[in-house]
C-alpha cells in the first residue's frame, strides 16, 4: 500500500471510530462493528475488494467517489454498500438509490 492509501486508511479508521464503531484489522481492509452491524471497510476498487460480508464500505478520495459508486451500480454486488468520499477536512457518503437496494 502506498503513502496515499495508508493516509486514506487512517482517515477511514478515524471516521468510523468517531461514529462509535469498534475497528479491527482484517488484512487489507478493516472491520467496523457497532451493535449488531458489521461493516467491512476497504480502500480497494470494487473489482479488487473481497466480496464477503453483508455490508461493505468503499473509501476513496472525493474525486474518485462518484466513479466507484458507478462501478458498484454497474456490478450489482450481492452485498449492501456505500462509498465514503474523503476530502482534506470532510467526507460525504454515497449510497445506491433506493430502487437498487435489495428487499430484506
Amino acid at each position: 500500500m502506498g503513502a496515499v492509501n495508508t493516509s486514506l486508511v487512517e482517515e477511514a479508521r478515524s471516521i468510523f471510530t468517531d461514529l462509535g464503531y469498534e475497528v479491527t484489522d482484517e488484512g487489507d481492509e478493516f472491520r467496523a462493528e457497532r451493535k449488531w452491524r458489521v461493516v467491512y471497510v476497504t480502500t480497494a476498487t470494487p473489482e479488487e475488494a473481497p466480496s464477503h460480508g453483508r455490508f461493505r464500505c468503499f473509501v476513496a478520495r472525493e474525486e474518485r467517489a462518484d466513479e466507484i459508486r458507478e462501478e458498484l451500480l454497474d456490478a450489482e454486488p450481492s452485498y449492501d454498500w456505500a462509498v465514503v468520499g474523503v476530502s482534506d477536512d470532510d467526507y460525504h457518503v454515497l449510497h445506491p438509490s433506493a430502487s437498487v437496494l435489495p428487499a430484506p
